[in-house]
């Protein structure tokens, strides 16, 4: 009979559990019950991401606005087993979301990451199909979409979005350089998507 608390083959149960990477947790708190949790959805199903991370979607019960969900972010983020907090939010146009300032000054002073899309998250999901340069609003954003994937509402089939991320992520990084360029700042960057630095964040650069 193996010693107690020891494999066949005569290896410690302990040392083999001291090998074990642990699971980077990032928390994400989304303000739509539909594209946005499925894209995250989506990543979490990637093998090379479920490896090493472990992402938790919440979703606000009255579909919050950017500044309650960074409050509900920021309180979340006392917890010592989060690693990282996300709020992805829209800017919208042409009437903006209220209190985007202080929502993006909260996060900032509390360690929250923030991945904006202006005037939507449907400008993140065109991205993956062609390069966005037009000011759009967004009304024309979520029918442009639509009509770029054929689905019929909100709500996405994540896995035909997965093998296009990346051409997504280089196309709003795109985006940003040349809002910078141009001395264009937020909420005025329309169109952008802060996704791509998400993305870059859970597999890197590619």
């Amino acid at each position: 009979m193996a010693a107690k608390g020891r494999q066949r083959g005569g290896r410690p149960l302990r040392r083999q559990a001291e090998k074990r990477l642990e699971l980077r947790t990032i928390v994400v708190f989304c303000e739509g019950r539909n594209s946005e949790p499925d894209y995250i959805n989506g990543l979490k199903k990637l093998a090379h991401i479920a490896e090493n991370t472990a992402l938790s979607i919440h979703i606000h019960p009255d579909h919050g606005v950017p500044l309650t969900l960074v409050r509900r972010a920021v309180e979340y983020n006392k917890d010592p087993e989060v690693d990282e907090m996300l709020v992805p939010f829209d800017v919208e146009w042409p009437l903006n979301h209220p209190n985007l300032a202080q929502a993006v000054n909260l996060a900032q002073s509390n360690d929250t990451n923030l991945a904006i899309s202006n005037p939507c998250f449907e400008i993140w999901l065109m991205l993956h199909h062609q390069a966005c340069g037009a000011f759009m609003d967004t009304e024309s954003a979520e029918r442009l979409s639509r009509r770029l994937d054929g689905r019929p509402g909100k709500s996405i089939d994540a896995e035909t979005y997965m093998p296009m991320r990346k051409k997504a992520a280089r196309h709003a990084e795109r985006l940003d350089v040349r809002h910078d360029q141009n001395g264009t700042v937020f909420p005025h960057d329309n169109p952008s998507s802060g996704m791509y630095t998400f993305l870059w964040s859970l597999e890197g650069k590619g």
